[in-house]
């Protein structure tokens, strides 16, 4: 498995970002903060990482909700996956949402996101007065069935 050095400047207590086991995708991100965040249900907060990186073109970090806190506790993302692009240079931060109906006490140094580092390609458009037809066509939202 081939790897890609990325600069990453971390002005948090904690440590770098990495990765759980040897074949994980995502690599857990967490809460700077100072003290303890409650959120009431239905409320969101921009959490600080304390993290800033410097991706090569051509590459982006997708950040994605964490299972454990989603099925756990209804924490999720409100942008998700949200997207950080090769030239963005601030700090990362994790919109989180309170989906349950119960307050959720935020701690600081808490696993809240996963990030994923994935290529992606720019395209060019080609206008086209129609397209190739397939045997699906223009079906979509469960136009393919239920099993």
């Amino acid at each position: 498995m081939s790897t890609v050095k990325i600069k990453i400047v971390n002005l948090s207590p904690f440590d770098l970002p990495q990765y759980a086991t040897p074949l994980s995708a995502g690599m857990d991100l967490r809460a700077n903060l100072s003290a303890p965040v409650t959120l009431a249900s239905l409320q969101r907060a921009l959490v600080p990482t304390g993290l800033f990186i410097e991706l090569p073109a051509g590459y982006e970090a997708q950040i994605r909700p964490r299972s454990g806190l989603a099925v756990k506790h209804g924490i999720a993302l409100v942008n998700s996956p949200g997207t950080i692009d090769a030239d963005y240079r601030g700090e990362i931060k994790i919109i989180l949402v309170n989906l349950s109906d119960t307050p959720f006490v935020l701690q600081p140094g808490e696993r809240i996101a996963q990030m994923v580092i994935a290529r992606h390609e720019q395209i060019e458009w080609e206008p086209a007065a129609e397209l190739a037809e397939t045997a699906r066509g223009a079906g979509g939202f469960g136009s393919t069935g239920v099993k």
